[in-house]
């Protein structure tokens, strides 16, 4: 049996009542349908019940129950595992063939509200190259040393020696068809994304993803919503297509729902919000699918680094609450892998699939199709989720250290906002204390330390503070970058 652990499961818990049933339920239908395969190990259920904030007796009452119904085998010493048995198979094939169908079909009908307008047949500086400094705080990009490139030498000659390259025609736009499946079980388990192969649609990154969505549903004049602050490219290329962008503005809790207006659609960060670290509440998620239905619009739900988790359970995302088929999830490997791959997806409603395909073949046809089949490789043996926990850990260390050192040598000057996900973390004044953000990220910048200021993702003047990534710099040289940092900010600012 192998010994392949899977990437973390995000089981939704919701409110009161039988959590022990919930989780049992949740790993039931992975197993059920797939998502969780033969041979694959669960996490320990002390490692889970930390995970999903839970007690430790509600995960083992499941797992209890899942191993005397035959779903799970426990092995002492070496952990509880996927087994499925004859019998079990048979129920999955029939039980999850109907499901699917009929998951299918009512999303079809529920996503039908949504049409996508008539598809045009259409055939800065913050994310330059960027150069060497010696305390490298720049959001946006992960360590590329900690890139898993064993894995990724072994499955790209795999890829090359596979039937990819033997055929002289092109591929599915929507991607891969294995690769698709790996990416719908990966947010299947790891963030409890509702989802079948079907609905994916693989991309150039995310980016990519933004410019389809935007060709599909968004007329010149209509109007759309974005976070202030909030992330540039995607408000820039919403008004090159002609849209009237709203900055919304967003506090500790995401975005004020309450101050959404009539709109197509909105993009929003609700995991971790973009710059800011917040995470949309339950009630403004139910708020947000409410405005929806309402204005009959669209949610983009952009979910960038939720796989770099530090704190608390994440909640269920925005699309996984959706019964409307209204929210479309867009996803990344840019984080996770490196942006240079430029592998995204989009997770749509059935309705709006038909023109994601026609405008992604009319806008490169589809992608490369190696770095498909390699992508789809480590989804599928296990290697990246091994890839996300490793980099967890590392990240979660220099997530702490800059905590810590922010809150020694800055106190009474800046303050970190909270934020348990994610490859940076955001600084905003104290109270009271005046902060010219572009003048010290400028100074910073000459003594040797790249940070970048807040209001350059603003779109509203008045949002002051300072964003500090750790994915390009190492924990041994953060306390320094921080010590210079302080001393510019002291030196700006003094007293």
């Amino acid at each position: 049996m192998s010994r392949r652990c899977v990437t973390e499961i995000h089981v939704p818990i919701g409110g009161r009542g039988d959590r022990a049933a919930r989780v049992y339920r949740h790993l039931r239908d992975a197993v059920l349908d797939g998502r969780l395969r033969r041979g694959e190990r669960l996490p320990a259920t002390r490692e889970l019940a930390a995970r999903l904030g839970v007690s430790r007796s509600t995960v083992s009452t499941a797992y209890e129950r899942l191993t005397a119904e035959g779903y799970l085998v426990a092995r002492v010493g070496s952990g509880t595992f996927v087994a499925l048995p004859a019998a079990v198979a048979a129920a999955a094939s029939s039980g999850a063939s109907a499901g699917s169908s009929g998951a299918s079909a009512s999303r079809v009908e529920a996503g039908a509200a949504l049409p996508a307008p008539g598809w045009r047949d259409v055939a800065d500086p913050l994310w330059s190259e960027p150069r060497p400094i010696a305390y490298d705080f720049s959001i946006g990009s992960p360590d590329p040393a900690l890139f898993p490139h064993d894995a990724w030498r072994r499955s790209v000659a795999s890829a090359l020696r596979g039937p990819a390259l033997r055929r002289a025609h092109y591929s599915d736009s929507a991607g891969l068809e294995r690769l698709r499946a790996g990416i719908a079980r990966h947010v299947g388990l790891a963030r409890s994304v509702a989802t079948t192969p079907e609905d994916v649609v693989v991309t150039s990154g995310a980016q990519q993803a933004f410019d389809l969505l935007g060709r599909i549903l968004v007329q010149p004049g209509d109007t759309v919503a974005v976070e202030d602050p909030g992330y540039p490219p995607v408000r820039q290329l919403l008004e090159r297509l002609g849209a009237r962008v709203v900055p919304v503005p967003v506090d500790e809790h995401g975005l004020r729902v309450d101050l959404l207006p009539a709109a197509r659609l909105v993009y929003v960060t609700p995991s971790h919000q973009f710059p800011l670290g917040g995470v949309l509440s339950l009630e403004r998620r139910t708020a947000l699918l409410a405005w929806a239905r309402t204005h009959d619009a669209v949610v983009i739900e952009d979910d960038y680094d939720s796989e770099f988790r530090f704190g608390a359970r994440a909640l269920d995302p925005v699309q996984r609450l959706d019964g409307d088929g209204r929210v479309v999830y867009v996803g990344t490997f840019s984080k996770t892998m490196l942006p240079g791959l430029r592998l995204g997806f989009i997770v749509a409603p059935p309705s709006l699939v038909p023109a994601l395909r026609s405008a992604k073949r009319l806008t490169d046809w589809h992608n490369d199709v190696v770095t498909q089949t390699a992508m789809a490789s480590l989804l599928d043996s296990g290697a990246f989720a091994a890839h996300v926990r490793r980099a967890s850990r590392v990240y979660a260390e220099r997530h702490a250290l800059i905590g810590r050192e922010a809150a020694a040598l800055l106190a009474g000057r800046l303050d970190v906002v909270p934020s348990a996900a994610g490859l940076h973390l955001a600084l905003t004044p104290s109270a009271g204390v005046p902060f010219d953000s572009v003048r010290v990220a400028e100074a910073a910048g000459i003594a040797g330390v790249a940070a970048q200021p807040l209001p350059r993702f603003a779109v509203t003047a008045g949002r002051e503070g300072l964003l500090l990534g750790f994915g390009a710099i190492a924990a041994e040289d953060i306390p320094d970058g921080m010590r210079l940092l302080a001393e510019t900010v002291g030196r700006i600012h003094p007293g």
